[in-house]
């Protein structure tokens, strides 16, 4: 496994392989890897011939300071687990290398992006925009692979490429939600959860689960909404932020009663850690 820290020898090391005709896979992340990029990992193996995978904590998509800061970092053990499954280049650049200056780019990306997590984090789906945009130039990949734990952040990224990236000819690839044994959708702010939290965590997914099941039997939008309000409520170490029932294409709302061809997206603090989950119906 090579590991680079600069734009310029990656770029050269990739163009060297796309010389021999190699395809290349990427999985951009922000390190403190778990099971679900493992899980992008071995389907980037799987569909290329080279897989690349770039950790770094983007500062521009973070409204929180303290959030940034205590973003769980552990490059030594990501790189180990990376290698161990099989990973041929990793990229991990440092703030200087990704913004030598500061990035002033604005993404006008329409209602998208201005929804859920645009309303609740003004200012982060543009730094997500701008830090995949930079990965997608110096990658160039085949095939670009993302979660759908971050199910708005795939649209959000799709809308980004087909504005203002037209040249670029990689597929952007959606892979399903990974969640531990006991349904709780992995997450690398996980390991802020203490065990009565972990706990509590579980309502999440469950509830999620339930919902669906209440949805494939009619009921309604707002029966579903209220269900989910009313279960959560039930846990005093969760606080809703938001649960919306949205197209699974375009994010918005759903007209009529019945719910088809949807998405439920929530968010839930537990504690002080902000979690989502979401689930397609």
């Amino acid at each position: 496994m090579e590991i680079f820290k600069e734009i310029a020898p990656l770029r050269q090391r990739l163009s060297k392989l796309r010389s021999q005709d190699k395809t290349i896979g990427f999985v951009p992340t922000m390190g403190a890897l778990h099971a679900g990029h493992i899980s992008l990992v071995e389907r980037a193996n799987k569909e290329n011939d080279i897989t690349v995978v770039s950790i770094f904590v983007n500062p521009t998509q973070f409204n929180n300071k303290e959030d940034l800061e205590k973003y769980p970092r552990d490059p030594d053990a990501d790189f180990a687990l990376l290698e161990k499954n099989s990973c041929d280049i990793v990229f991990a650049p440092s703030v200087e290398e990704m913004y030598p200056e500061p990035d002033t780019r604005v993404f006008s990306l329409g209602s998208v992006a201005e929804v859920m997590e645009g309303k609740y984090r003004p200012g982060h789906f543009n730094g997500v925009c701008q830090v995949v945009s930079k990965l997608l130039s110096i990658v160039e990949p085949d095939h670009a692979y993302f979660g759908q734990k971050d199910y708005q952040q795939i649209a959000v990224v799709k809308a980004m490429v087909r504005k203002y990236m037209p040249n670029f000819e990689g597929e952007i690839v959606s892979c399903p939600i990974k969640r531990e044994s006991d349904g709780l959708a992995l997450s690398s702010r996980n390991v802020h959860l203490n065990p009565e939290q972990r706990k509590s965590a579980l309502l999440i997914s469950k509830t999620l689960f339930a919902a669906k099941e209440k949805a494939d039997s009619g009921a309604t939008q707002k029966q579903i909404r209220d269900f989910i309000k009313q279960n959560i409520a039930t846990d005093a170490n969760l606080c809703l932020e938001y649960v919306e029932i949205a197209d699974k294409d375009t994010l918005q709302p759903i007209a009529g009663e019945y719910p088809k061809n949807a998405v439920i997206c929530i968010t839930v603090y537990d504690g002080k850690t902000r979690l989502i989950d979401n689930i397609l119906l």
